[in-house]
């Protein structure tokens, strides 16, 4: 069952200065919305997938950990104290049980099941319930970053083309960029992940092509390389995710982009914005 990116979870401090850099970079936002465990965000949403901007809002909320059991709200405060940057790839799911027997399938660490329900604010202003089913997997060869499936429950109250308008005219994720020394490894359990086709040799290291986006692991000599004075920094020399290139209007992006003053990089084809202004990742935008 050949899987796509359903999401992002991003990583700030504080919600409310998040929200108007993701303004400046000419995305639209949903309302904050809150967790039952203690972490609260908005989202971008795009044609079917989405970014989630995630901070801790209610770290009393947080639970204890427990064995065989992915604690969302405590990986992401303890990944949020370490500073800001993405934390998490989310996958798509139609059937949270299929997925686990995939994934045990190959091998993979798999943790407990898990579903929860938030309130959704509509864009009339009304509220709604949604609610996910998500199926948490994990892998020696990316230490300390989050991977799971998630399957909407109601995706008619969630998606909505009046948050899916952006100034510069994003639709969709082109492309993740993680960063390991050990590119064939990493490659080869998101591969799996994916339920993708064999990774392909990019340079020292590799591509995966998932039904929706590229998933493309760098060495850090290559990310360097691609992106120069991109100024994101590792964490400890362990992999991380640098960031995403979003399915968009590069010239509308740049326009955008140097009319908020935001410092622009790249060609007129794939400009793109350093760490300073993603929090930790870079964002760029390729033609769809």
């Amino acid at each position: 069952m050949p899987r796509g990116v359903d999401h992002l979870v991003l990583c700030t401090p504080d919600l409310k200065p998040a929200r108007g850099v993701y303004e400046r970079i000419g995305l639209t936002a949903t309302p904050d919305a809150h967790h039952p465990f203690g972490t609260g965000n908005f989202i971008v949403q795009l044609d079917g997938c989405f970014l989630e901007v995630l901070a801790v809002t209610r770290p009393e909320l947080i639970p204890n950990d427990e064995d065989g059991a992915f604690n969302f709200g405590g990986f992401n405060r303890d990944f949020i104290a370490r500073g800001p940057g993405m934390s998490m790839l989310v996958l798509d799911s139609t059937d949270e049980n299929a997925d686990r027997a995939d994934f045990n399938g190959k091998g993979l660490d798999v943790f407990a099941p898990f579903t929860f329900q938030r309130q959704a604010v509509l864009p009339d202003g009304s509220e709604a319930t949604v609610g996910f089913s998500l199926t948490f997997v994990g892998d020696p060869s990316l230490p300390g970053l989050g991977f799971f499936t998630c399957k909407q429950w109601r995706p008619d109250l969630f998606w909505k083309p009046d948050y899916q308008r952006h100034a510069i005219g994003a639709t969709g994720i082109a492309e993740v960029l993680v960063v390991a020394s050990e590119s064939k490894s990493a490659a080869a359990f998101l591969a799996r992940f994916a339920d993708a086709g064999t990774p392909t040799p990019v340079g020292d290291g590799y591509a995966v092509e998932t039904t929706r986006g590229r998933l493309s692991v760098l060495t850090p000599h290559s990310f360097a390389e691609r992106f120069p004075n991109a100024g994101v920094a590792g964490r400890d020399d362990k992999p991380f995710f640098a960031g995403y290139i979003l399915e968009a209007d590069p010239d509308a992006a740049r326009t955008h982009w140097q009319a908020n003053g935001l410092t622009v990089f790249g060609d007129d084809s794939a400009p793109w914005l350093g760490a300073d202004t993603g929090f930790g990742y870079i964002v760029g935008v390729s033609k769809a």
